[in-house]
């Protein structure tokens, strides 16, 4: 009983129905909030520097009569869990290392969790396991950049020809 009301607590409806994460803690996401968490999945726990996202992988990601899952849905649950894990409104990825170890089939929920392994000024580095039960389908390191305002509203300079 007291483990379905903490996980009750954590999950919380907004508005339009989309599942939202709360923790004991009451962290509020701060980064991704438009993302479409049918595709990229569900942010059901998020407290400091942890993330954890789950994948409920639809015959819509399949690229095969066999119920195979394109890795890109694995690579975006595990991307949102680690953005979702430094939760800030700028952070963007800068480079990532990814290890696909067994591939996701249709009805297959894939839970993905994010931890910050280290803060180095603006840097973050971010590992991130998948699990379809207990098998480890997606192991990943993620390295993301904390910048000063939204990504699209810097100044980039072209470079020169």
């Amino acid at each position: 009983m007291a483990k379905e009301k903490e996980r009750d607590e954590r999950v919380e409806s907004d508005e339009s129905g989309e599942r939202q994460a709360s923790s004991p803690e009451n962290i509020e996401l701060n980064t991704h909030r438009r993302i479409d968490q049918s595709l990229c999945g569900t942010l059901v726990e998020l407290s400091e520097g942890y993330a954890k996202v789950e994948l409920e992988a639809t015959k819509q990601m399949a690229v095969d009569e066999m119920g195979l899952v394109h890795g890109g849905f694995t690579f975006a649950a595990a991307d949102f869990a680690a953005m979702a894990a430094v939760n800030d409104p700028n952070v963007v990825l800068v480079s990532s290392e990814c290890r696909f170890l067994s591939p996701v089939k249709v009805g297959d929920r894939v839970v993905f969790e994010a931890r910050e392994q280290y803060k180095e000024s603006r840097k973050r580095k971010i590992k991130v396991i998948g699990r379809f039960e207990d098998i480890k389908v997606f192991e990943g390191d993620f390295m993301a950049v904390v910048l000063e305002r939204h990504v699209l509203k810097l100044k980039l300079l072209k470079e020169e020809e």
